[in-house]
């Protein structure tokens, strides 16, 4: 059905299924209690969600790249926050897996498959957005390491990781910029390294995205990924192929969501005599809504696959969260019309997939980001092919 083996399939319907008994009759009041969801994460944790990218002899099953992304919308689809909650991590096992060390892989993947030690990324800053080569953050050689000064923002689950896989400066001065960029692998008990505080959100509740602070922290040399400075950006840019993917996910499964609430919906809410869906404009909706989630998903397999086929997939995964994003903001704004009053009202979950849904456009590289990574692989590439 989706180029994924009978294994795979049983994964994603074990996430379909705890979606649908254990979250989504209780996800409103957590989510609008901006409360944790701990019991939830530790069943993700043994379900094997946290392993799903970390191949043996680490992890027991790391699963193809369309089969995590039907996990992942799976998982959005009963609460963004569970995908979110599992997102950067995937990211951070992926460097490790393709740049890390034998003792770098031998001392995280193992923890990180069972979700013992939960991992994220630390990109942003406040001032520099998408910017990312403008950088502040700088780490400094010092005999057997590193001293790190700088801070990040938007990090999400920073609260909750054991490890951070922190994107800075090794050398200030290198030309181009982005060969003096490094990626350390920081432990969050490391003495200077201070979660500042929680970010309020519009949406995106229950896990926390915080504010980091590096103060003179001593990191060891051999925390360095791989082993060699002035490869981190190029490291990065290959983790943020299945980041952005993930994201696309994301955005599927808050439409899908929003599309099945709205189609139940119409079949139930009768005006002038008849199920609303028979009036064509919400018919209209409802068409558009489909069709346009429809190839959302295919676009997201397609460049699962491409990813896991070895071949640069930056433009592909791209493609996919800027269409997959946008769609997910049209669907849960139309979800809201289908719906008329109660799509404003809190005692429905629209409005949830309303607020969340705008994350995915801005996060993980805007989608103005985005098209200039489409256009500029277009160019060099010689066209679509």
């Amino acid at each position: 059905m989706h180029q994924i083996d009978a294994e795979e399939r049983a994964i994603v319907d074990t996430v379909r299924e705890f979606v649908d008994k254990e979250v989504r009759p209780s996800v409103r009041e957590l989510e609008h209690a901006n409360t944790y969801p701990e019991a939830w994460i530790e069943q993700m944790k043994r379900m094997g969600v946290y392993g799903l990218a970390i191949p043996e002899p680490y992890g027991e099953v790391a699963v193809s790249t369309p089969c995590y992304a039907l996990v992942t919308a799976e998982l959005a689809r009963g609460w963004m926050s569970l995908a979110g909650a599992m997102g950067g991590h995937t990211v951070v096992a992926k460097l490790l897996r393709d740049y890390g060390t034998d003792e770098q892989r031998d001392r995280y993947l193992p923890r990180m498959a069972t979700g013992e030690l939960r991992a994220t990324m630390a990109l942003t800053e406040p001032g520099g957005g998408s910017d990312l080569q403008a950088m502040g953050t700088k780490a400094r050689k010092d005999g057997d390491h590193y001293v790190v000064n700088g801070s990040k923002t938007w990090i999400t689950n920073a609260r909750r990781s054991g490890l951070v896989a922190l994107l800075c400066k090794t050398d200030p001065h290198a030309e181009p910029q982005h060969r003096g960029i490094s990626i350390l692998l920081v432990e969050q008990e490391t003495p200077g390294y201070t979660i500042s505080k929680d970010l309020p959100k519009l949406g995106y509740k229950g896990v926390e995205s915080c504010e980091l602070n590096f103060d003179d922290v001593r990191v060891p040399a051999d925390a360095l990924l791989g082993g060699v400075e002035g490869k981190g950006f190029a490291q990065m840019m290959r983790g943020l192929e299945i980041g952005r993917i993930q994201v696309a996910s994301r955005a599927l499964g808050v439409a899908r969501a929003a599309f099945d609430d709205s189609l139940r919906y119409a079949q139930e809410r009768e005006s002038f005599g008849q199920p609303i869906w028979r009036h064509q404009s919400i018919g209209n909706y409802l068409a558009d809504m489909a069709t346009k989630i429809t190839a959302t998903e295919q676009l997201i397999l397609h460049a699962a696959r491409k990813l896991d086929s070895g071949e640069r997939a930056d433009m592909e995964a791209g493609m996919a969260k800027l269409f997959a994003s946008e769609v997910a903001m049209e669907v849960t704004l139309n979800a809201v019309r289908v719906h008329g009053g109660y799509g404003y009202s809190t005692e429905f979950d629209v409005e949830r997939y309303f607020r969340d849904a705008p994350l995915m456009i801005v996060g993980e590289g805007t989608n103005e980001i985005q098209r200039n990574v489409i256009v500029r692989q277009l160019v060099q590439r010689g066209g679509l092919g």
